[in-house]
């Protein structure tokens, strides 16, 4: 049995798990939702929340470059925070896991079921726990691999179609050798055809198209050399993240008037089908099944190792703290898995539901996680008496522009019927998780027990 996390996670395989979580069903399916909302205007949006997210990942990048330890965030909260703040973060962003997890399993029986429509979802659902669940038992190395094919299948796909659509536009490939130019953008309505309201509205739905880049915190304990490889991973993968959303639907807007997009399906496919590849819609059904495997993947792991990390502070059941012999932690896997499981029932029971609701409810666990990440910053900033190598830029006022950011994504929860439901679950779940930290003496055994991964 290995007493410690396995450090095998290369630079590559840590960028890839951060874009294979950010570059999933949201950009090739959603992506029209946010257009519609906003126009072209949209792309304003993507650099906005682009450049708030950019702000989270380096105060997190700065704590993880530091201080590389399991559990990343909740972590940093309990350090710098306070237990109750550690422990509150943790389990919050473990249920947020199981909520995405179980989402994306959802969403591989709903794309199977275009070339299966006999066979019923849930069969499906179970298939992806149980493979990804074998996978994540394994040594961390091979959940590297993995994760970085499944996410290079979904990059790929978006390079190709940003590189043909390039070609429709400028040199008229599939336009009968007429360039299409890129006026599209703004003579239907303007850059702003709803107004800055249609854009303004468009930052909350589309904010949590980049939820999950905090696998990189989370990846820091078991990576090589963390000093240099998260800050090359943070860096990078926010760029290339900004090049996928915003060069994807610049070049989509371009192609095709923005309020004519949605009414054919995924705008990946009319873009390809413009292409001349007939099996456009079966290539990006099979891409978008690769990405909800790839998000479900790093969920797995994501949740996994919190479990791991709650248990070393007596925050989580003690048998949670086992490691196999590869440094795996496989009861908090198995255990990641059984809750999953739910899903699985859920997809039996109420199978053209489920989606919808857990993708409602999980707004508020990703901001209080990115609120935490940089609040905990904050006041590790503080402390520290020495030069940090990776630091974040223009603290504190970066700090407090992309809070104030957070609050606003708060307030528009509340205000849209359609979102309200997540500040109800959100704050339930916050005070059960304080009843269950008094009812079950949380805080004492906190105390008995040693912090072994802050020391």
């Amino acid at each position: 049995m290995s007493e410690t996390l396995q450090r095998q996670l290369s630079p590559r395989h840590i960028t890839f798990m951060a874009l294979g979580m950010c570059i999933g069903a949201g950009l090739f399916l959603g992506s029209a939702s946010t257009i519609k909302l906003a126009g072209p205007s949209v792309l304003f949006a993507y650099l906005f929340g682009g450049a708030m997210i950019f702000i989270i990942m380096r105060a997190l990048g700065e704590m993880a470059a530091h201080e590389p330890i399991a559990g990343s965030f909740a972590a940093y909260a309990h350090k710098y925070l306070g237990p109750f703040a550690g422990y509150l973060t943790g389990w919050n962003y473990w249920i947020l896991m199981m909520g995405v997890g179980i989402a994306e399993s959802t969403a591989v029986g709903i794309y199977m079921k275009a070339w299966f429509p006999d066979l019923p979802q849930w069969i499906w659902a179970f298939g992806s726990v149980a493979m990804i669940g074998g996978l994540n038992l394994l040594a961390v190395k091979v959940y590297g691999e993995m994760e970085f094919w499944f996410a290079l299948i979904k990059v790929l796909t978006v390079v190709l179609m940003i590189a043909g659509g390039a070609a429709i536009i400028w040199l008229g490939w599939g336009n009968g050798g007429h360039p299409l130019g890129i006026s599209n953008l703004w003579t239907h309505g303007g850059w702003f055809p709803n107004g800055v309201t249609g854009m303004v509205l468009a930052l909350p739905v589309l904010v949590f198209s980049f939820g999950g880049i905090e696998t990189i915190g989370m990846a820091a304990a078991e990576a090589a050399h963390p000093e240099r490889t998260i800050p090359r991973a943070v860096n990078s993968v926010i760029w290339r993240i900004l090049i996928f959303y915003v060069g994807a639907l610049f070049v989509i807007m371009a192609i095709y008037p923005w309020n004519e997009l949605g009414t054919q399906g995924s705008p990946f496919v009319t873009t390809f089908a413009k292409l001349g590849i007939p099996q456009a819609a079966g290539l990006i059904n099979f891409v978008v099944i690769t990405a909800a495997l790839s998000s479900f993947n790093s969920t797995t792991f994501s949740g996994s190792r919190m479990l791991h990390s709650l248990a070393t502070k007596g925050q989580a059941p003690h048998a949670m703290r086992h490691l196999s012999a590869h440094g795996v932690p496989v009861r908090g896997v198995l255990v990641t898995l059984v809750f999953l499981m739910l899903g699985v029932l859920m997809n039996y029971l109420v199978p053209g539901r489920i989606f919808g609701m857990m993708m409602s409810i999980l707004a508020f666990n990703t901001v209080w996680t990115w609120g935490m990440v940089l609040i905990a910053h904050w006041r590790f900033r503080r402390r520290q008496l020495v030069p940090l190598a990776f630091r974040l830029r223009w603290f504190p006022l970066s700090s407090v522009v992309c809070l104030a950011f957070l609050a606003f994504v708060l307030v528009m929860l509340g205000y849209s019927a359609d979102t309200r439901v997540a500040l109800y679950v959100g704050v339930a779940w916050v005070l059960l998780l304080t009843v269950a930290y008094k009812l079950f003496g949380v805080d004492r055994r906190i105390l008995a027990t040693q912090d072994v991964a802050v020391g």
